[in-house]
């Protein structure tokens, strides 16, 4: 078989059935077989909406492995960066030391989801004979394009553990941080769920969600056919408000949301706070197979603990309604500890063309690997769940 490998600027140039076959199901998807984010649908409303492409300095070059038909084998969700902004896994002392330096750290290659801090698939490779074979191609692909664009570096990031492997095994260097996931121990109910905590943790969060849902506050799970553009319009200002406060200008665009509405509504859980007979506050999920991905919320009221119930208690209680193994929350957030939610390592592995760079790198990323892996037994120790000695 002759194997080529080509550069796609931009999911136009690719059919969805194509790349799905290669981003979901068994092979790419090994922790979830639907990961919504590589799927074409999601990463295309990115591009068709403007949030990503070359003015906001997301610039697709999607890694392409072919066999010599020009059946795809394989694919990588890839951009060109000339900043470090919306990745979750930062570099701008990275940045900053190199430039100091004399050296041109932009533009570089970022294998990711844009503005997504959820562990996925990046090497999208269906399971087959030659599957090891075929990510080796494609990370020859992702050098030789480095190489062609002038790119300091490649970074892969949220990578699960066959694409961590990938990367390990030609050179990456890995680096580790944590998240906080819920997971469903086979809970019936969240009164299920609760009944594993200890006495003093199940008061507080039955309190929280009693003060969350006071003075009148209703609670709607809105998801596939039934979320109209009324629901965009409404979530939307609620994310604009938030992502104004926390870091001045938002990623995503109003026209991103009705695009995933259209192209995969029966993936999207809203879960919206009305009081009064208005929406006050939202958070928006992915559906996979196996997990719920939490990823934006906002409110217009600020309300008690009404963020808690609406990002993390309800969706608990949805993940245990359709049989989700897990609930991804987001980035950092100890906070999430006292809810439930459970220490997890995240993986990135990086690639560095520039020899010095590449050792300050290493050394560097070996102390914070120890730092991240103690931190987190430490979390793990003090997660709200009864001992077993406990009544």
């Amino acid at each position: 078989m002759t194997i080529q490998v080509k550069i796609a600027q931009g999911l136009k140039a690719v059919p969805a059935a194509d790349w799905d076959a290669c981003a979901l199901g068994p092979g790419s998807g090994d922790d979830d077989p639907f990961n919504p984010f590589v799927s074409h649908a999601f990463l295309s409303s990115l591009e068709d909406s403007g949030c990503v492409g070359a003015k906001t300095g997301w610039s697709p070059v999607h890694v392409l492995v072919e066999d010599e038909t020009e059946k795809i084998l394989g694919a990588v969700p890839c951009y060109l960066k000339s900043h470090s902004m919306g990745e979750y896994v930062f570099d701008h002392s990275w940045a900053d030391a190199y430039t100091r330096a004399g050296g041109h750290y932009y533009p570089k290659l970022q294998v990711s989801v844009p503005f997504t801090p959820v562990t996925g698939p990046r090497l999208l490779v269906p399971d087959g004979a030659r599957a090891s074979e075929i990510r080796s191609y494609a990370i020859a692909g992702l050098r030789a394009l480095r190489e062609q664009v002038g790119a300091s570096s490649i970074h892969a990031t949220f990578l699960q553990q066959d694409d961590l492997d990938a990367f390990g095994a030609e050179g990456f260097l890995r680096r580790d941080d944590r998240q906080f996931h819920w997971f469903n121990d086979g809970y019936e109910s969240f009164d299920d769920f609760l009944a594993a905590l200890a006495s003093r943790k199940r008061k507080a969060i039955r309190r929280e969600r009693r003060d969350a849902l006071a003075d009148g506050v209703s609670i709607e799970w809105v998801t596939g056919r039934d979320i109209t553009e009324a629901h965009w319009d409404a979530f939307f200002a609620f994310y604009m408000d938030t992502g104004s406060r926390k870091w001045g200008r938002p990623y995503l665009n109003r026209l991103f949301f009705s695009l995933i509405g259209e192209r995969m509504a029966e993936r999207v859980l809203l879960v919206m706070a009305k009081r009064e007979g208005r929406y006050i506050a939202g958070a928006i999920n992915l559906i996979g197979d196996r997990r719920l991905y939490g990823r934006n919320w906002g409110c217009i009221e600020d309300r008690p603990f009404l963020h808690f119930e609406v990002c993390y208690y309800q969706a608990i209680d949805f993940a245990i309604a359709r049989g989700l193994d897990r609930v991804e929350a987001g980035a950092q957030g100890e906070h999430k500890l006292a809810r439930g939610y459970r220490p997890v390592i995240t993986s990135s592995a990086h690639d560095i063309a520039d020899p010095s760079l590449r050792r300050a790198v290493q050394a560097y990323l070996e102390q914070e690997r120890l730092y991240v892996s103690e931190a987190a037994d430490e979390l793990a120790e003090a997660t709200p769940f009864r001992q077993r000695d406990e009544d």
